[in-house]
C-alpha cells in the first residue's frame, strides 16, 4: 500500500527522518512486543509502519489500508493531553482513524490487543 496515493500524498516533514529512525531503533518495549505482531502482514495480511511520519508527528504504527494510526500509550503520554489532542485532531482532520491502546494492555494482553485491533479494522468481520 506504499504506492497508493493516499500514502504519499500524507503530509511529511523531512526534518523528522532522523528523529523517526532513532525512535525505531530504540523501540520500547510495548511497542516492540506490537510491532512483532504486526509486522510482515502478519495483522490478517495488512501492511504496518512503525514511527511513520505524519506532518509534524511520528506515529506508532501506520497502515495506510485502513487509514489507521495505532498508538500505543504509556507514561510518556501522561503530561502530554493538550499534544495528544492536537494530534489526534489533525490526523483524523486527515481521514485517519486513531486507535489508542495502553501499554499495561500491550504487556499484559497482547492477544486481547490483537483481537480488539482484528474489531477495529475489520468490524464486519464476525
Amino acid at each position: 500500500m506504499r504506492d497508493t496515493v493516499d500514502y504519499r500524498s500524507l503530509p511529511y516533514n523531512p526534518a523528522l527522518k532522523e528523529r523517526a529512525k532513532a525512535l525505531r531503533k530504540a523501540g520500547n518495549l510495548s511497542e516492540v512486543l506490537l510491532w512483532n505482531q504486526l509486522k510482515r502482514g502478519q495483522l490478517m495480511g495488512l501492511d504496518f509502519d512503525r514511527q511513520k511520519i505524519i506532518g509534524n508527528f511520528i506515529v506508532d504504527f501506520y497502515c495506510a489500508e485502513k487509514k489507521t494510526v495505532v498508538e500505543v500509550d504509556g507514561s510518556s503520554h501522561d503530561n502530554k493531553v493538550e499534544y495528544d489532542a492536537r494530534r489526534d485532531a489533525f490526523l483524523s482532520g486527515l481521514g485517519l482513524q486513531v486507535i489508542h491502546i495502553p501499554v499495561s494492555d500491550v504487556k499484559q494482553n497482547l492477544s486481547g490487543v490483537i483481537d480488539f485491533l482484528m474489531h477495529q479494522l475489520f468490524p464486519n468481520a464476525d
